[in-house]
Parts: structure tokens; C-alpha cells; sequence
């Protein structure tokens, strides 16, 4: 039996398989709409403008 997942956007349960071309959304217009409010800059990642990644020590072994 596949996983079955909420999709983001509206909450259908949506079947996680490979069929499901949208997936983890419903149909393309769910996709649509989450890729809209990132556009809109509806969904933000957190930080701050000029954040850099904080470099990661050294491995002994290189």
C-alpha cells in the first residue's frame, strides 16, 4: 500500500507514487498556486539578507 500524504495547498490526500506526477500536490493547479506564493514571496527561508553558510571545519584526513 503507498504512503499517502496531505497535499500542502489545499489537504487532499494525495497517493505518493510514481504515477503521481505532481506530487506531493494534488494536481498542477495546487502546484501552481504553492509556486505563485513563492513568487509573491508569500514563503520567506529564514536568515538575514548576506547570511553566508558557516563554513564547516577542516577533515583531518584530506
Amino acid at each position: 500500500m503507498p504512503a499517502v500524504v496531505k497535499c500542502p495547498t489545499c489537504g487532499k490526500d494525495v497517493a505518493w507514487v510514481p504515477e503521481n506526477k505532481f506530487r506531493p500536490f494534488c494536481s498542477d493547479r495546487c502546484k501552481q498556486i504553492d509556486l505563485g506564493a513563492w513568487a509573491s514571496e508569500k514563503y520567506v527561508i529564514g536568515g538575514k539578507p548576506g547570511d553566508s553558510t558557516p563554513e564547516l571545519p577542516e577533515d583531518p584526513d584530506d
